[in-house]
């Protein structure tokens, strides 16, 4: 169940708190005036086209060269974009492709009408133009027709003109031709538009061939399911037969005769789809189908080619703690373990646990929690004969009690990993570098906040995205070592809005671990009584709730209307050490809660004017799910919102919860206890539940088996249902509708004494 980007909230900077003097603190903290806004702040600007900030760049990509930095600029309402570059040697931004021929090769995913494929594009990031090897084509993707770019010429030919769309196209590593996928089968073309060739010629809805199913895209962050060979002569394709996964109905029920779409879902329990690897020549001909392990019930999240006539891949059993590399021969299909990784009493992190292999090199990097925290480990292998033997250690490439959060690029000539990691605070994320030596490591950035970069091809130049609790979003082009370019800035909601930071807090579980929260309160101090507080909850392994990113404008509109808005991170949350992560491991909700009332218990006894009798809490996805199993675990809350929760484990998917919960006939007694709707006659406080009916990820299922708990029990409560609407209930008049019904709940429920 990954997190709700778009309500994962980020805020900023440390501040323990001591018992003393705490009444002072407060009314200090109270009286401390706002950044004078400019701009009116309301739920329906927080939603306008573009949002507070401004509509940002959109698909940044490298050209192969290194020479440009390219992406999509869009107007505020999305209506016309611009394809711009920024030249790396100068910083200077020219437009590349003009709006009236981007208009037809790049239309607004706004436009696209199917509220799924919309979520599909943008949850998923599918760009919408590729860069060619000769670094002077594009090639766009225009739902579903791909059309091919002259850069000299600025021209545009229509490469696929199908009554099916073709999706995930590929240039050969020498140019000459373009793979793409179609009907769940490979397709590739000259790139003279001549000849085109079926590859894989399966029939069918359920025989995936380079294609990716809905569960390897969401719990495995599946973008891509084949690679080209080096030399340009073969394609390694992953086959998924989903024919044994059962069906998920969507209904849509607004036409006379509702429709159905049927989703292919593996439920906790469920058969996955049945992997293997193939090659195939591309020029078409037989597939050689590959022998990896003769276990059926595995994953295969990442492969590629080590090199001409040699594979890579990764193979995950199903309960998640063993990870087996494999090095494979592509002619002969004989294969052979090379690494395994193992995390007894834990799972494999694999939203961070992912080889890379160095181009010029036998050397590939392999982070791993094998000493508690995420590093990054540098192997060996023989590059004459890479089947001979095991992978060979070299050595740890830096190491410390932080999370290294992701490899961002290699610079081989300078022998340079560039990575992201929450060093020093894991509120923050900043960029470094090391040498393959393990020497040299240092800091890229330095501001207090959130900092990402994505590097070249060649390592040696970066976009560099930077927020925090001062600054709105920023993006530059820079160089390794050398100055900066600004690419984009968010219009300052700081300054324009008022936005606050909120205040940092640090707080202690049961058993010793330090627990980061923040707090954002009301920006004018009330004149009597106390102030009611809103907690707002995430809690699960897929999103920290306290970032130091810029502040949240939702939060800033619930406080100035009185209410105090409180957030911690639970044990099981991301971002810190692997016993901190696993603390929740076979079970969801009750370390979880014990942790956020332990905290805030601690709060109250700080903040003294926190009124302990009008507390609330809400949350969305994992948070909704959360929220449901504190008002049925606990009395403390007076109020509650659950948007798109999980209310029984059992019907989520089988790579996400099982990876957490382990496996349903190992574990009964686990997933029972994580049944929310067993507990619906304990429900405490005012509910409001709410979900989307085309929820493809938390199925709408979920809340119809809470409603139906909470009638058996006869609990009241309210219900806000968004028709057609996915887990992200998007688009203005969506949320402008869900925010102000859920400001309106808390008005209702905490502001009555």
């Amino acid at each position: 169940m990954k997190s709700l980007a778009s309500r994962v909230l980020s805020l900023a900077l440390p501040a323990v708190l001591c018992g003393f003097s705490t009444i002072n603190l407060v009314n200090a903290d109270l009286a401390n005036a706002q950044t004078a806004p400019t701009k009116p702040l309301t739920i329906e600007e927080m939603f306008q086209p573009g949002g507070l900030g401004g509509r940002g760049p959109e698909t940044i990509e490298w050209s192969p060269d290194g020479k440009k930095l390219t992406f999509v600029q869009r107007d505020e309402k999305g209506e016309k974009g611009e394809l711009w570059y920024a030249d790396t040697a100068t910083g200077e931004k020219k437009v590349l492709v003009s709006s009236a021929k981007l208009a037809a090769l790049d239309p607004d995913v706004n436009k696209v009408k199917n509220e799924r494929e919309k979520e599909r594009l943008t949850r998923y990031h599918v760009a919408a133009y590729l860069w060619a090897p000769d670094s002077k084509h594009l090639i766009f993707d225009s739902q579903g027709q791909l059309w091919l770019y002259d850069l000299g010429t600025e021209t545009a030919v229509q490469f696929t003109s199908a009554a099916d769309p073709s999706g995930d196209p590929k240039f050969s590593p020498d140019g000459n031709e373009l793979a793409y996928v179609r009907k769940h089968n490979l397709f590739v073309r000259d790139v003279g538009g001549r000849g085109e060739k079926q590859l894989t010629k399966d029939t069918g809805e359920n025989l995936f061939n380079g294609d990716i199913d809905w569960v390897y895209a969401e719990e495995l962050a599946v973008r891509s399911n084949y690679f080209w060979s080096p030399d340009s002569k073969e394609i390694a394709f992953l086959h998924m037969d989903e024919s044994n996964v059962p069906i998920y109905p969507i209904t849509d029920w607004l036409p006379t005769h509702p429709t159905v779409d049927n989703e292919k879902y593996p439920k906790v329990g469920d058969p996955n789809p049945v992997v293997k690897l193939g090659v195939v020549g591309a020029d078409g001909g037989k597939v050689r189908w590959i022998s990896l392990t003769s276990d059926a019930d595995t994953y295969v999240p990442r492969f590629g080619w080590v090199g001409d006539g040699v594979i890579w891949a990764e193979v995950l059993n199903r309960t998640e703690d063993k990870l087996d590399l494999y090095f494979v021969d592509a002619k002969s299909g004989r294969s052979r373990i090379v690494l395994t990784e193992t995390t007894p009493g834990a799972w494999i992190d694999f939203d961070h646990a992912e080889a890379q292999f160095l181009k010029t090199s036998a050397r590939f990097l392999w982070p791993s929690w094998r000493d508690g925290n995420m590093h990054i480990y540098f192997y060996s292998f023989d590059k004459q004969n890479p089947l001979a033997a095991d992978a060979k250690l070299e050595l740890q490439l830096e190491k410390g009690d932080y999370e290294v959060l992701g490899i961002s690029g290699v610079d081989e000539v300078a022998s340079t990993v560039f990575f992201e990691a929450n060093k020093d605070d894991p509120r923050q994320t900043h960029i470094f570098s090391v040498q393959l030596d393990g020497s040299g490591f240092k800091a890229l950035t330095d501001a207090e906040g959130e900092h990402s970069a994505k590097f070249s091809d060649d390592g040696k130049h970066y976009t560099h995205t930077y927020s925090g609790p001062a600054h709105a979003t920023s993006i530059s082009l820079c160089a390794v070592g050398g100055p900066c370019s600004d690419v984009w800035h968010a219009r300052d909601t700081i300054a324009e809005y008022g936005l606050r930071a909120p205040k940092y807090l640090e707080f202690k579980a049961d058993d010793g671990t330090t627990l980061y929260g923040r707090l954002l309160l009301p920006p004018d101090p009330p004149a009597s009584g106390k102030i009611p507080l809103i907690i707002n909850i995430y809690g699960g392994p897929a999103a920290q709730m306290v970032r130091k990113g810029t502040p949240d404008a939702f939060d800033e509109v619930l406080a100035r209307k009185g209410f105090a808005i409180f957030a911690v991170d639970n044990r099981g949350t991301p971002g810190r050490d692997r016993k901190f992560q696993t603390a929740i491991r076979h079970e969801f909700g009750a370390i979880e809660l014990k942790d956020q009332l332990t905290a805030l218990d601690q709060l109250l006894a700080q903040y003294p004017r926190l009124d302990a009798d009008r507390i609330a809490i809400w949350g969305w996805s994992n948070g909704g799910s959360m929220t449901l199993y504190a008002m049925t675990h606990s009395e403390r809350f007076r109020a509650g919102v659950a948007v798109a929760p999980v209310t029984n484990q059992q019907n989520y998917d089988t790579i996400y919860t099982e990876r957490y919960m382990g496996l349903l006939k190992d574990d009964k007694a686990g997933y029972e206890q994580s049944d929310v709707t067993q507990d619906a006659a304990k429900l405490h406080g005012a509910l409001l539940l709410v979900h989307g009916t085309s929820d493809d990820n938390v199925h709408f299922q979920n809340s119809i088996q809470m409603i139906n708990a909470l009638i058996s029990a006869g609990k009241q409560f309210r219900l806000m249902i968004y028709p057609n609407k996915t887990h992200s209930i998007a688009g203005k008049d969506a949320r402008v509708h869900l925010f102000t019904m859920i400001e309106d709940h808390f008005e209702r429920e905490l502001k009555n004494q």
